[in-house]
């Protein structure tokens, strides 16, 4: 088994580390990752320059001039030889749960190796500065070689996976998951630059709205790793024949 680690937090960031090192039990690991921190950059490509790849002596190491996204994107279309087994990015430090999904590096590396049909696992610790990351990349070992047992279908499956920062033998077990929902991110931190004109920081995101059971937010909070099989399909099927109907017609303006 060929398994391809990125992440978003840049290549020397410590949960990758872990991640490649507990992805070896189950065969050869290449890793693809960004030479610096990528956090929120969610599905973006570089496309107004070219990229710079630099393979690391003596590792099978590769740090890209670019986002997550393109890291994968190199390494499917081109930089390996074979297309991998398996996708698996993080470990992140930080959630992503609920709406974050739409703005992470992370799943975004992940999400990027399903488009190619690939089985691609997102992995995330719930709060910052690393914290018990021996027991997040056994967690990760866990989740991969139970998908790698019990998968019934040659689809592929693209997974968020959210770990409390507990010991191995503290957290409480695994549950399958939906996506919460956040209330709206506070509002932006106004400063004055040494140079006199205005700057802003995003405010934090919100607190969740939806955290009920059955919820990533839910079972994170209660101790569980959350396990959120995510799709791509953003269409909303049962809008279209209402859109379809307020369409309808030939393209003449209509005058009064």
């Amino acid at each position: 088994m060929h398994i391809l680690v990125s992440n978003d937090d840049g290549y020397r960031a410590p949960g990758i580390q872990a991640l490649a090192c507990a992805m070896r039990r189950f065969g050869r690991v290449t890793v693809v990752a960004p030479d610096h921190n990528h956090s929120g950059a969610s599905n973006s490509l570089t496309l107004n320059r070219p990229l710079t790849v630099e393979h690391m002596p003596g590792e099978n190491l590769y740090v890209v001039s670019g986002t997550p996204s393109d890291c994968v994107h190199v390494a499917l279309t081109g930089l390996l030889d074979e297309m991998p087994d398996l996708v698996v990015a993080g470990i992140n430090c930080g959630a992503n749960m609920g709406d974050d999904t739409m703005y992470s590096g992370t799943v975004a590396a992940a999400i990027e190796g399903y488009l190619f049909k690939v089985p691609s696992i997102a992995f995330s610790q719930i709060d910052k500065g690393w914290a018990e990351l021996e027991s997040a990349a056994r967690i990760a070992e866990t989740v991969v070689e139970r998908y790698l047992e019990e998968r019934d279908t040659t689809d592929p499956v693209l997974l968020n996976v959210n770990m409390p920062n507990l010991p191995y033998d503290v957290v409480k077990g695994i549950r399958s998951t939906r996506l919460g929902r956040r209330m709206s991110a506070e509002p932006v931190i106004e400063e004055m630059s040494p140079r006199g004109f205005p700057i802003y920081w995003l405010g934090a995101a919100g607190k969740p709205a939806d955290a009920a059971e059955g919820t990533d937010f839910w079972a994170t909070a209660h101790g569980y790793v959350s396990v959120t099989p995510l799709q791509i399909d953003l269409t909303a099927h049962r809008e279209v024949e209402r859109t379809g109907r307020w369409l309808a017609g030939d393209l003449s303006p209509k005058r009064d």
